[in-house]
């Protein structure tokens, strides 16, 4: 089916080669702009390099486009947490009750170029390289870029400029200027820095292939995610101050006896660690929040560019993904009237997406602050234990944000509302049982 209107895509990272392909899907003319050369050729980097762990959300999004199995044939499952105590002391912990339940541990530059060599699949989508956006003109749905080393300058021109461009969005920046525009952004006294457990012999995983492990020590810990190869991306999430922290670590010049001190199981499994940590480049974390996403009928944006959100439950590229259905399904709904189908997308996924950064945030807390410990532990056996039992009124939050499509917000609510009805019977029970106690013991003593 042929449509009359025309797409500038800004960005061609995971958003915004999504939303190419829907968008070539349906007929429209659509032009990506990516300022980084084509990484399809292995000529640069995927960008932002922390693993993706890609839930059902994003499995979902990726069906559309018939491109789920043969993403996730590249995935690593990863069925729960592998807890890794300071004494080297390993405590697994599933995330569901369904053994079959996973989230999957993906290449963000894997994914990325499997999505552009979709979008590319499709007559009317073009994708441009190196072509870094310098001035958005709202109003007119033109976009300016500077093309290559040169200083070339090139005009797009089209009816609807989709910003995709990331956490610090050119789109975005010109929306700023807008009357009524909210806006805010909140860093974590928190950075990352990544290392790498490399393979082992024809292969192998050194450690547990099929989880997610975490070295939690309260305000700071370090993750490792699978890779196909072998390998596993380890991620260090440490205050930049402190006494635990990067500033203390460069001060003492010796971060690989830090490492035997606070990480000695992961020192055997990473010969190359004091290099990786000397050379990986420590990166902020940030929290985007604005409003509204779209304007008139001219703009509109996903992904990062409108709600950046740090990557502790594992939810940003599922929550980009979900912005591309939602408005893939509002564009298509709206018929002509482009600009209400626009707001109607912002009004659906608003509440939802910053319900998703207060989880995210939370779930730091969780998992370097307790999950190690035994009242955790418990927690996570009452909720898996619990939803076997009562399957169709009980489902523990986490399952519900990773292994379904209940909208984040709703999600929540209804999480809160189980622990309520729980907290309740537990009360009520409690109470009986003293009562009953009681009464036995007040008989006996008046017998």
């Amino acid at each position: 089916m042929k449509h009359d209107t025309n797409y500038t895509i800004v960005g061609g990272g995971l958003a915004g080669a999504l939303m190419a392909c829907y968008l070539g899907k349906a007929g429209h003319e659509v032009n990506v702009y990516e300022r980084r050369p084509d990484l399809r050729g292995g000529k640069a980097p995927a960008g932002k390099s922390i693993n993706l762990a890609i839930s059902e959300r994003g499995i979902a999004a990726l069906r559309r486009i018939g491109l789920a199995e043969r993403v996730l044939d590249r995935a690593v499952p990863m069925r729960g947490r592998m807890i890794h105590s300071p004494e080297g002391r390993l405590s697994f912990q599933p995330y569901s009750k369904n053994p079959n339940d996973a989230i999957n541990s993906v290449s963000r530059g894997g994914l990325n170029a499997i999505l552009l060599e979709k979008a590319d699949s499709y007559p009317n989508v073009t994708l441009h390289y190196e072509h870094k956006c310098i001035d958005v003109d709202l109003d007119a749905a033109k976009a300016q870029f500077e093309v290559g080393t040169k200083g070339e300058l090139v005009t797009a021109e089209g009816d609807v400029i989709v910003g995709a461009d990331g956490a610090f969005s050119a789109v975005r920046a010109k929306m700023q200027h807008l009357d009524r525009f909210d806006f805010r952004q909140d860093y974590l006294r928190h950075g990352y820095k990544e290392l790498v457990i490399p393979p082992g012999e024809h292969g192998t995983h050194r450690i547990e292939k099929n989880a997610l492990h975490i070295w939690p020590r309260r305000s700071y810990m370090m993750i490792a995610l699978p890779n196909e190869d072998g390998s596993f991306t380890c991620t260090l999430f440490w205050p930049f101050d402190g006494p635990h922290s990067f500033a203390a670590v460069e001060a003492n010049g010796n971060a690989l006896g830090y490492f035997k001190t606070h990480f000695q199981d992961a020192v055997p499994v990473m010969p190359t660690l004091a290099e990786d940590y000397a050379r990986n480049p420590t990166n902020s974390l940030v929290t985007v929040r604005c409003g509204p996403w779209n304007y008139k009928d001219k703009a509109v944006l996903v992904g990062d560019a409108a709600h950046a959100v740090v990557p502790f439950y594992g939810q940003g590229m599922n929550a980009a993904f979900g912005d591309c259905i939602a408005l893939d399904e509002c564009l298509a709904a709206g018929g002509a009237d482009r600009a209400d189908a626009l707001a109607e997308y912002y009004r659906q996924r608003k509440t939802h997406i910053d319900a998703l950064a207060d989880l995210a945030i939370g779930n730091f807390v969780e998992m370097r602050d307790h999950a190690g410990s035994p009242g955790f532990r418990f927690k996570k056996w009452r909720e898996r234990t619990l939803h076997t039992l009562l399957p169709g009124w009980y489902t523990p939050l986490y399952n519900m944000i990773s292994f379904s499509q209940v909208p984040y917000g709703d999600a929540l609510k209804r999480a809160r509302r189980q622990d309520r009805i729980v907290r309740w019977v537990c009360g009520a029970a409690a109470l009986i049982v003293a009562v009953v106690v009681l009464w036995i013991l007040l008989t006996r003593f008046i017998g």
